[in-house]
Parts: structure tokens; sequence; C-alpha cells
């Protein structure tokens, strides 16, 4: 990949969840051939329980597959490449938009797909079945994938082995073409392409509604601002029912619009200040 329109063949760093998310995945298939190779049952509930299946998660709550899922792999292509593309398009990503915001983003991706997928399971279409277990980490990858066309469209990318480069943005068009053809091909990985285009799909929706600075911080920001609209109508409120109880012992205090206390004219005479509390 290319910053502007200087090209470099330089590989992108390992970033912080970038390594994270591949040495997890490599490990739970490590994990995976070894049960395979020595306790075969346990490879298949090992699947079973972690893998992505709908009527598991609709039925007995199995709800940790909507993440779980991405970690497992079918074979060892199928996490190379994976793998390899989160390491490619991630990397920048997560130097951009920092370690938190990059995991919640991939996270979003993920959890998306897997709510497409069980979705989509029970609409009774031809080779969607809700029992069928779905792995693969593509739905973060193709996340990954549509964001890094949306931010970085005119960034050039070498397609190794092949001899010329692309635009970002073109390649992601390319990419979501074949992925929209290859979901209403059952033949071709039945409800589990609809993984994929549920990873496109969350990725598309993050990087145009979500806010800037992630859906966490747009959180926290309306959580304290709402906390503290709350406190201040609590001292209003508190500075409204003290002037009245004040009144009623012949006394009269003023509060301003925040609820602060206002001293008397004799008190700023003699080098009070304007308010005994501070908004």
């Amino acid at each position: 990949m290319n910053r502007g329109r200087a090209f470099s063949l330089s590989f992108p760093p390992f970033t912080r969840w970038v390594k994270r998310i591949i040495l997890a995945c490599a490990g739970v298939y490590f994990l995976k051939v070894v049960l395979e190779a020595m306790a075969p049952r346990a490879a298949v509930d090992l699947q079973a329980y972690l893998g992505l299946v709908p009527a598991l998660v609709l039925h007995l709550g199995f709800v940790w597959q909507l993440v779980t899922y991405s970690f497992l792999h079918a074979s060892l292509s199928h996490l190379l490449v994976n793998m390899l593309t989160l390491w490619m398009f991630g990397s920048q990503e997560e130097q951009d938009w920092g370690s938190r915001q990059f995991l919640e983003f991939y996270l979003f991706c993920v959890v998306g797909a897997a709510l497409v997928t069980v979705g989509v399971a029970y609409l009774g279409l031809p080779g969607l079945n809700p029992t069928t277990i779905t792995i693969g980490a593509s739905g973060g990858v193709y996340g990954l994938l549509v964001a890094f066309g949306m931010l970085y469209g005119d960034r050039e990318i070498f397609l190794f082995p092949f001899p010329f480069m692309i635009k970002a943005k073109y390649l992601v068009i390319i990419i979501v073409f074949v992925v929209v053809i290859a979901t209403f091909q059952p033949s071709q990985g039945g409800v589990a392409n609809f993984a994929h285009l549920g990873g496109l799909f969350f990725g598309f929706l993050y990087v145009k509604l979500v806010p800037k600075r992630g859906l966490l911080f747009g959180a926290s920001e309306r959580y304290f601002s709402a906390r503290n609209s709350y406190y201040r109508w609590r001292r209003r409120r508190a500075a409204r029912k003290f002037e009245v109880y004040m009144r009623q012992h012949d006394r009269k205090v003023t509060f301003d619009e925040h609820g602060n206390y206002i001293p008397p004219e004799d008190d700023k005479k003699n080098g009070g200040s304007k308010s005994g509390w501070v908004n």
C-alpha cells in the first residue's frame, strides 16, 4: 500500500490489536488441528461450541458465538488469507483510529455479520439452515476492506502476485460485486456468504453513521452530558426550594438561572464575591 501517491513496497507494522487477533486465531486453529489428530470428538465439540450456529444462539442462548466464530477457521489457507488481509488493511486503520476504536470497529463488523447470518438462516431460502455452522474472521475482514475503500479510496494497492496496481475504491467495488454474486449461489458457500455481506454492510454503516471517535466515545459523551444536565436541574430545583423556604421565614435569597447563589448588594460592597457557588 502507499500513502498518498508515493508507492512503497514496505510491509505494514503489526499493530497492537491486529497482532493479538492474528495470534488468537492462529492459536485456536493450532488447538483445533491438535484435537482433530488426538481427540476428533473434542474437535467437533469445540467447533459446535464456538462456531456460529443460529439455532443455538436463538434457542439456547449461545450468544458468545456471535464473536467466537470469528476465531475459528476451516483450513490453513482460510486462516492465512483472512489474517493476511487483516494485517495488510487493518494495520493502517488501527494506526489512524487508535487501538480502542479499531477493536470496536472490528467487533462491530464481526457481530453485525453474525446477526445477518442468524437472520437469513431462518428465511427459508434454498441452502440456508439454522443448524449450519459458520466460522471464520471474514465478517470482520470484509468490514475492514470496505472501510479502507471508503477512507483511503485513492490509495493504490499492488495486487501481488499480479504485476499491476489498483486504487483501493475500485478493489473494494470488485470485492463487493463478487461477494454479492456468491451470496446467492448456495453451492459457493451458502449461509456463510451472508456473513461476508453482513461484514461489508456493517463496515459501511460504521464509517457513514458512527461518530468519528467511535461508538463508545459517543455513548460516554451522551451519558456524561445527560448526567451533568440532571445534576444542574437538581441544583436549580434545590435553589428554588431554598428561596421559597427563606421567604416563608421573611428572608430573601437570590439565585441565578444556573442555581448559583447571588449575595446581597451590601455583601458585594464589602468585598464579597458575585456568587458563593461556582457553576
